[in-house]
């Protein structure tokens, strides 16, 4: 009996090992899914905000090409505009003033701005002197055609008379 005692003591401390054996490989495998699952996370995180990075940059590169393709555009209104300004400067007629406020109104909700000239320091990044006349040196005397920026670029410099 002492035999079998002994037997069944070898064999349960035999099943033991290998019980803490397979534990211990269970937990090696367990501690390489975990690693293998964060590398996965990691991966999934950076294409969500490369795809997130991309779709700003897309959405940035549409607006830039919307704005140039409206700048073609307004820059045919404009010589309009300069006629109706000049007609709304020597005519009585509201009509044509009214016109003209609506249009410039219009222009301005498009991300247009007149620049403004008359009585400033002359600026040559905003305005292109025409011809140099008899006054305060440097300063705009008259402004001959409105210059404009769409969106804070140069659409237009404005023609100016500068003093000498």
């Amino acid at each position: 009996m002492k035999k079998n005692r002994d037997e069944e003591d070898n064999v349960v401390a035999s099943n033991l090992s290998a019980d803490k054996a397979g534990a211990i490989e269970t937990e090696n495998v367990s501690d390489g899914l975990k690693q293998k699952i964060e590398e996965l996370e990691n991966q999934v995180k950076r294409a969500l905000a490369d795809y997130q990075n991309l779709e700003i940059r897309v959405m940035e590169e549409r607006r830039v090409w919307v704005q140039q393709a409206n700048k073609g555009m307004l820059l045919r209104f404009l010589p309009g505009v300069d006629t109706l300004e000049l007609a709304a400067k020597h005519s009585k007629d509201q009509g044509i003033g009214l016109a003209l406020a609506q249009i410039l109104q219009a222009l301005r909700e498009e991300g247009i701005k007149k620049i403004a000239t008359e009585g400033l320091v002359f600026d040559p990044h905003t305005m292109e002197c025409v011809e140099t006349v008899d006054g305060q040196e440097g300063i705009v005397e008259k402004e001959i055609r409105a210059g404009y920026t769409l969106y804070d670029k140069i659409l237009r410099p404005a023609q100016v008379l500068v003093g000498r």
